[in-house]
């Protein structure tokens, strides 16, 4: 007996699920970066209706069967935060990043 195999659409479909998967992840790992998120800030993409559509939309990351792909903790409480306008808000000032990064820093130096 032959293994089962694959036509071309569900190939297809399972490849483009593949990359979008890929594509997010990398994206909301990128979000564990404090200078990322100071820029996004800067650019003003962080409080565009889209965008936080968006990352309401990432949040299905926070749950077990995603978290577990994700490398850098500190993504998924930063997505979190972001969720908060005066957080959206006050990651484009400096001090906000450096306080950020400062807080990160010292998580990981005594975990």
């Amino acid at each position: 007996m032959s293994a089962p195999t694959v036509d071309g659409a569900d190939a297809e479909a399972r490849a483009t699920n593949r990359a979008r998967f890929e594509l997010e992840l990398e994206f909301v790992q990128s979000l564990a970066n404090p200078f990322y998120l100071h820029s996004l800030a800067q650019q003003n993409i962080l409080n565009q209706p889209a965008f936080v559509k968006f990352l309401e939309y990432l949040q299905y990351w926070r749950g077990k069967d995603y978290a577990r792909f994700i490398h850098y903790p500190h993504a998924l409480h930063h997505l979190e935060l972001l969720q908060h306008a005066r957080f959206r808000n006050e990651i484009g000032k400096d001090e906000w990043r450096e306080y950020l990064n400062q807080k990160q820093f010292d998580h990981w130096r005594t975990w």
